[in-house]
């Protein structure tokens, strides 16, 4: 009779450790997919609020702590230059509902658009 029970004994460890394995794979789940979700929310669409009006555009480094950035705040475009000294805007850019425009001038022929910056400049 004293072998009956260590024989039932070990299916109870067995299921004990399988429990606490199960458990332990649940916690690292929930873990990871909270550390997921907290990286990929945004992409997610849950920021339900208006689309942002300021943003980046494009980047150019011109070395080190140096760049030039096309900013754009709703409609408006905006050169700026950063660097450690500051700061600055160099140029406002045609607005975003002109490209139509700016396709149009550079749907010229080199030669077209050469005699209309020297006719500016005769005048």
């Amino acid at each position: 009779m004293t072998t009956a029970a260590p024989i039932s004994a070990a299916p109870d460890m067995a299921v004990s450790v399988l429990r606490m394995g199960g458990a332990l794979m649940l916690v690292m789940a929930l873990f990871l997919g909270g550390v997921w979700f907290f990286k990929n929310w945004r992409r997610l669409g849950l920021q339900r609020g208006a689309a942002p009006k300021l943003s980046v555009l494009e980047v150019k480094s011109l070395g080190q702590r140096q760049a030039i950035y096309v900013v754009g705040y709703q409609q408006q475009r905006m050169l700026v230059a950063a660097s450690p000294s500051g700061i600055a805007l160099l140029s406002h850019l045609p607005e975003a509902g002109d490209e139509e425009k700016t396709a149009a001038v550079t749907r010229l022929s080199f030669a077209d658009a050469f005699q209309q910056v020297l006719a500016r400049k005769q005048t």
